[in-house]
């Protein structure tokens, strides 16, 4: 066999290695690839289909993993025989009717501010450091781990910070774990419940909700255009701020540094006054160099750092982390010591080599130049509202905001969108409280292809131009 005749949806929503997959499972199990024929190989397929050689190489692992084919060493790969599988192939018509009432429900263009695009993950590098970690052979990587995360992953993440972020810590101060929201809780264990949290008004609704669920006083803070406003933090009687200084979620203000210093100081003003710096993904800047993280300015021990892997690599990777101000890590030891990671030492292991051996630094370029390509499109693409709204939050980040001071509400621009199945999210879900009078929506890119941006925001300056 030479090629197949494969018609890929690059939109439907399904993976392209899944379309692939099904394909070949299909005409296997009908008869239409016949047993010991000879698959394509994964170079001339990817060329003949126009995709990524590591597409076809997870279709055909997924074939190979299930027995539908078998790989001959040199040779290539071959259809295995099938008929004793026939009876576990006459289910799954209800995940296809699932699947398909999803796609019908969902949009043609999403501009979820949340994304990531998953198609530039590292499959073969990640593939072959899992390998290396689990042939190491050590009976030492099945026992439970310590309890802070694996010394030698704390001190390549302490490395990597001080080189990228600015952030000065020691492996003894940072502390894994599963998400954000998990350290976000595990701080509360060990801060106690008699505090009052500021946060920034429009927020990161998520540790909002987080904060109150773990039954804090909550006091959402208005921003103005250098960020969190000092004035109004002292007068709200709050003594732990949670800000984004570097990006903020989700205005995308970058807070300058005499603010940073406003803020430093008023945390030092009391003892027990804390500042939570959520440093989200610092990574994406488009103009100039990556703004240096609050931590690396705080001298006297004020800041609570907190970095995530989930927004640069992928969502399903759960590898965030906390520094702890020193006074805070010995209270950890004492209150919370006896708790254990809840991140796989396989996993901690894996991004360790990731890091220090220059894979995270190489997968962050490519990335960043693969949004910048998508940022710079949305820009061109919107240039025909220039006359009828205002953007801002843009050269950092995942996503912009159109402000539009015409007198339409979120509702309308929303709807209008929605009516040509496209997906637009409003600041109003952001803010604490009542929204402002002027709209302003959020476009994230990360996940949509340059192609697709432009024939979104074709549509969107249609609708939306006045």
């Amino acid at each position: 066999m030479n090629e197949l005749t494969i018609h890929l949806q690059p939109h439907s929503g399904v993976p392209l290695y899944e379309q692939i997959y099904s394909y070949i499972k299909e005409n296997i199990r009908t008869g239409r690839i016949s047993c010991g024929e000879k698959l394509p190989s994964t170079r001339a397929l990817c060329s003949h289909l126009e995709v990524s050689r590591s597409t076809v190489e997870m279709a055909y692992e997924q074939l190979l993993s299930e027995g539908y084919v078998e790989a001959a060493p040199y040779r290539g790969y071959f259809v295995a025989e099938v008929e004793d599988l026939w009876h576990l192939e006459q289910a799954p018509a209800r995940d296809e009717q699932e699947r398909e009432t999803e796609k019908v429900s969902g949009y043609r263009f999403d501009f979820t501010p949340n994304g990531v695009d998953l198609n530039s993950f590292p499959y073969n590098v990640w593939r072959k450091l899992s390998r290396e970690v689990l042939m190491d052979d050590r009976t030492e990587l099945f026992r439970l781990g310590e309890p802070q995360g694996e010394y030698e992953f704390r001190r390549a993440i302490c490395s990597y910070l001080y080189q990228a972020r600015g952030v000065n810590c020691s492996p003894g101060q940072v502390i894994v774990g599963a998400g954000s929201d998990y350290l976000l809780m595990l701080l509360a264990s060990l801060l106690g419940r008699d505090h009052v949290i500021a946060v920034e008004n429009p927020t990161y609704m998520q540790a909002y909700r987080l904060f109150r669920s773990q039954s804090y006083r909550v006091c959402p803070i208005r921003m103005d255009k250098r960020g969190m406003d000092t004035r109004l933090l002292e007068e709200s009687g709050a003594d732990i701020a949670y800000v984004t200084p570097s990006h903020q979620y989700p205005t995308g203000i970058v807070m300058p540094i005499r603010r940073r210093m406003e803020l430093l100081a008023w945390a030092e003003a009391e003892s027990g006054r804390y500042i939570v710096e959520d440093d989200y993904d610092s990574e994406f800047r488009y103009k100039g160099k990556p703004i240096p993280a609050l931590q690396g300015f705080d001298a006297r021990e004020k800041v609570i750092y907190l970095g995530t892997f989930s927004k640069s690599i992928a969502p399903a990777i759960r590898l965030s982390y906390m520094v702890l101000p020193e006074p805070l890590c010995r209270e950890y030891g004492r209150k919370l010591g006896f708790i254990n990671s809840t991140v796989s030492k396989v996993d901690q292991l894996i991004m360790c080599r990731f890091l220090e051996g220059g894979y995270y630094e190489r997968h962050l370029n490519k990335t960043r130049a693969l949004y910048r390509g998508r940022h710079d499109q949305l820009i061109a693409g919107l240039k025909p509202l220039a006359a009828t709204c205002r953007i801002s939050g843009e050269n950092a980040g995942v996503h912009l905001l159109l402000h539009f001071d015409d007198g339409r509400t979120e509702k309308e621009l929303i709807e209008k969108a929605a009516a040509c199945d496209i997906r637009v999210y409003g600041m109003s879900d952001y803010i604490v409280g009542e929204p402002g009078r002027e709209a302003v929506i959020l476009l994230g890119y990360a996940n949509m292809p340059e192609g697709q941006i432009r024939e979104a925001c074709g549509i969107l300056c249609g609708i939306w131009k006045k």
